[in-house]
């Protein structure tokens, strides 16, 4: 009868659970028009890699926004149409010029923002096209979205976080406790048969299909969960 695996394990161990400490919100832009909050507290999150920047709303709540570069304690942030184009002011994507740098892009007016949220990411307007703008994303592709869509002026804080090397297994052990992963992850084909269905034999494969449906035992349901389709993909020949 072999053992409960890892993936049965996370369940029920604090090892895999994450601190509420490490959360200190969600980062969101706020849905005020014509407003002008203050910064008054930039805020360190272990499980973001840019820093957030806490901004006071004149009606007295506040919330929590990625910081810009340039932003600091003190600095006033516009919301809406008539906001300057200044780093870490909010506006729509119908009133930045063409070639600016933004932010905390939304892909659907009112999401709070999804894209280039990561330390140094920025995305550049490209163009405008009727009642779309052409964006160009972190990755370098093209996409259009709404010109009501909101975003932050500016490049994203945090730049060069991640060019330090991790240079010790302890580092790379509490960058993933701070995110609920477990680290180091050993693979289930290293494990001997009681440990994982995938253990065993005299070279690590997974021996037999690697594919389980979706209603499979906790004990079993490893490797592809419900995949839509296997086997090597068909590309197109050129």
């Amino acid at each position: 009868m072999g053992k409960r695996i890892r993936a049965q394990r996370k369940g029920s161990s604090p090892r895999y659970r994450v601190a509420s400490h490490r959360f200190p919100g969600a980062n969101r832009m706020p849905r005020t028009e014509g407003v002008v909050g203050e910064i008054t507290e930039l805020v360190h999150s272990p499980v973001h890699s840019a820093p957030l920047a806490r901004m006071k709303l004149p009606n007295g709540e506040s919330t929590l926004v990625v910081a810009t570069e340039g932003v600091s304690v003190g600095s006033s942030i516009a919301i809406g149409d008539n906001a300057a184009l200044r780093p870490g002011n909010i506006t729509a994507l119908g009133n930045i010029p063409e070639g600016t740098a933004i932010n905390n892009l939304e892909l659907r007016p009112g999401d709070g923002g999804k894209v280039a949220r990561a330390a140094g990411n920025s995305c550049f307007i490209e163009a405008r096209i009727g009642d779309k703008v052409r964006v160009r994303m972190p990755s370098g592709s093209l996409r259009e979205l709404p010109a009501n869509c909101r975003a932050t002026i500016g490049v994203l804080a945090g730049h060069g976080r991640d060019e330090m090397p991790l240079r010790t297994a302890g580092a790379a052990f509490y960058k993933a406790k701070a995110r609920g992963k477990l680290y180091p992850h050993v693979s289930g084909v290293a494990m001997n048969p009681v440990d994982h269905p995938h253990g065993g034999g005299n070279h690590q494969a997974v021996h037999g299909p690697n594919s389980v449906a979706r209603g499979t035992p906790p004990g079993a349901k490893v490797g592809l969960i419900a995949p839509s389709r296997t086997g090597r993909g068909r590309g197109k020949k050129i």
